[in-house]
């Protein structure tokens, strides 16, 4: 096994799921590397830091995500839509979209640029379930979608959650990718009006990167 395939049997990809996914998430890598000078993509130019820190990080709340789906009743007839904000190089949501290929993923991102990388992915990959949406997320004004995943490296405000919850369904989710617990529960008191209580926290482990800390935070928007 190389790191890649470790790391998904650590997330609990059993074989038959592992060979299905893996060309698809190495070829995906194989253009993050071959693009990323030109497109500033990720941080990174090492393969196996490419896998830690992005793929496994993106994939890490798969068991999470699928079980949500099923306890809110989607199915082979109704199935989820979902929203990257924000997708930049397209983590999570390329991710994602491989390992949850009944799944619809629209991909949102301002950069034209980025876009361009985005798209020529979905072209190599074959990835038939995802769409490209070049547009920032507060001009954004189709249908909404039943759950918004996004890697929320800077703290959610009451301006950026707002957008958040506009982009989705009336009883849709915000799946937000977090790090330490301490800093989330401070900004989650921050967008109490708009959240309220009901939100849920899940630590999720990164295989080979146990000292960093890594939640989901999940929630949607308060009733009126």
């Amino acid at each position: 096994m190389n790191i890649l395939e470790n790391g998904l049997s650590c997330l609990g990809f059993d074989e038959k799921k592992r060979k299905a996914v893996l060309p698809q998430l190495e070829a995906y890598v194989s253009e993050l590397l071959l693009f990323n000078k030109v497109y500033d993509l990720v941080g990174t130019n090492s393969r196996d830091e490419i896998y830690t820190r992005h793929i496994l990080d993106s994939l890490a709340p798969f068991t999470i995500i699928q079980t949500l789906v099923e306890e809110l009743g989607f199915s082979e007839k109704i199935k989820p839509c979902f929203v990257d904000i924000g997708s930049g190089a397209g983590l999570p949501g390329i991710p994602l979209a491989i390992c949850f290929p009944e799944f619809s993923f629209s991909l949102l991102e301002r950069m034209s640029r980025r876009c361009a990388f985005l798209e020529n992915v979905l072209s190599v990959l074959q990835l038939e379930n995802v769409q490209v949406l070049n547009t920032e997320a507060e001009k954004y004004t189709g249908e909404g979608f039943d759950f918004a995943v996004f890697r929320a490296f800077r703290p959610l405000d009451i301006k950026m959650t707002e957008t958040i919850l506009s982009l989705l369904k009336p009883e849709g989710f915000a799946l937000a990718y977090k790090g330490k617990k301490d800093k989330i529960e401070s900004e989650m008191k921050e967008i109490h009006a708009l959240v309220g209580e009901d939100w849920k926290l899940k630590e999720i482990a990164l295989p080979f990167l146990d000292s960093l800390e890594r939640h989901l935070v999940i929630f949607k928007a308060v009733s009126n």
